[in-house]
């Protein structure tokens, strides 16, 4: 663990928390704008140039409207929900890398060389406001499930039946989703030895991306934060057609619903930022990260790459809300439990055997496809999982009359 400089770490945390709070605004911008290129309108272009003074007239308008509680709330729990939500969001970032990163030594044979290397580590900073945790995974799973109580504090409170059922759908598909994700991401830890993050950037940086060694445990993954973001395919826990607004229906358009919206979007960039690191190499890209050997550029160029993989995943949430309709409830449990989770069984299996046999990496690449295209041949041959339930025949329903 490298030695705790308030000064540094002060700083790092004021920074993250003012490039979230920032692109969250700017985000909202550009799903609006993504929303409108594909419906073919104009979007929001009246505010400033281009619209892009729009986030700001949103942040205010918030800021100024009345704050108003329904008398039929539990008003404790009530206000409590946007900030249990809005503050798990934020603390699961505390040990992401959104930079450059030093990966914290291994053991060592000696006393003298382990401090030696401990020393050596301390002396590099690194792009993370808890550097070194050798939990780190562990840690931002945990915190970012703790969420899932903000939305069922936010339904229970509210003493609204839409509200109440959409807090119970969410509670379900977070836990169901839960269990792919977090079986998704083990073929990853047993070969870079380490939860650490910073240590699976680094053991990518020499290997090569877990891309392209996992490629089905990625697909898991990503489909599972998009159910644990709730977003599109996976947004049935506001579902506007089906329950008006879901959990947040009792909150009016003041800071509170602020604080929920900005929490689902807090998600959104931590999750790209993991699926970046854990798959994507982190701030590695093939060489180009050492093509500047000044400390400072090469700091600025590694923060820039894995920025740009950031924006990359989120540009693709953005995208895929305006493409894939929404799954039934059926469905949705159906893709976890008949299907995601055999398969991330099976691949926490093919992993274990290349591992223990120490078999090339590629042959897990061979593994990875066969079991994803075994996955579509049975789901082809038997109709697909997602065929329950089947409206009745009309000639059956006539006998069962008797017309």
């Amino acid at each position: 663990m490298p030695e705790f400089n308030l000064l540094y770490t002060g700083l790092l945390i004021a920074g993250v928390i003012a490039f979230t709070q920032g692109f969250v605004a700017y985000l909202i911008l550009a799903e609006r704008k993504v929303a409108a290129w594909v419906q073919d309108r104009l979007g929001p272009n009246r505010v400033g140039p281009f619209g892009l003074l729009q986030p700001i007239a949103d942040g205010g308008k918030l800021f100024l409207k009345e704050e108003v509680i329904p008398s039929h709330v539990d008003k404790i729990f009530f206000v409590l929900a946007p900030i249990v939500a809005f503050s798990t969001a934020l603390l699961a970032l505390a040990v992401v890398p959104v930079g450059t990163t030093v990966a914290p030594p291994g053991p060592q044979e000696t006393l003298a060389a382990f401090n030696e290397t401990q020393a050596e580590y301390a002396s590099h900073f690194s792009m993370v406001i808890v550097p070194g945790l050798d939990i780190g995974i562990l840690y931002s799973f945990a915190i970012g499930s703790l969420a899932v109580y903000g939305v069922i504090l936010a339904g229970w409170s509210a003493n609204n039946k839409y509200s109440l059922l959409g807090s119970l759908r969410s509670s379900a598909q977070i836990i169901s989703y839960e269990i792919p994700l977090g079986m998704s991401v083990v073929g990853v830890l047993l070969f870079a030895g380490s939860m650490n993050l910073e240590t699976i950037i680094a053991w990518q940086a020499k290997h090569g991306w877990n891309l392209f060694y996992q490629p089905l445990a990625f697909l898991l993954f990503m489909t599972s934060v998009y159910a644990e973001c709730n977003r599109l395919p996976f947004d049935l826990p506001e579902a506007e057609q089906e329950l008006v607004g879901g959990y947040h229906t009792e909150y009016s358009s003041s800071m509170k619903l602020g604080l929920m919206l900005m929490a689902e979007y807090i998600h959104m960039i931590t999750t790209s930022f993991l699926m970046s690191i854990l798959f994507w190499g982190g701030w590695s890209l093939f060489g180009v990260e050492d093509l500047v050997t000044d400390p400072i550029g090469s700091a600025v160029l590694k923060t820039a790459i894995l920025g740009g993989k950031m924006t990359a995943f989120v540009g693709l949430y953005l995208l895929v809300r305006w493409t894939i309709p929404r799954f039934r409830f059926d469905q949705l449990m159906t893709l976890a439990w008949k299907v995601m989770m055999p398969l991330a069984l099976l691949h926490l299996v093919a992993a274990l055997i290349v591992r223990q046999f120490n078999l090339p990496l590629v042959s897990l690449t061979g593994m990875s496809l066969a079991l994803f295209v075994g996955a579509g041949f049975i789901a082809a041959r038997s109709g697909g999982p997602n065929n329950l339930p089947r409206r009745p025949a009309k000639h059956a329903v006539r006998e069962t009359v008797g017309v």
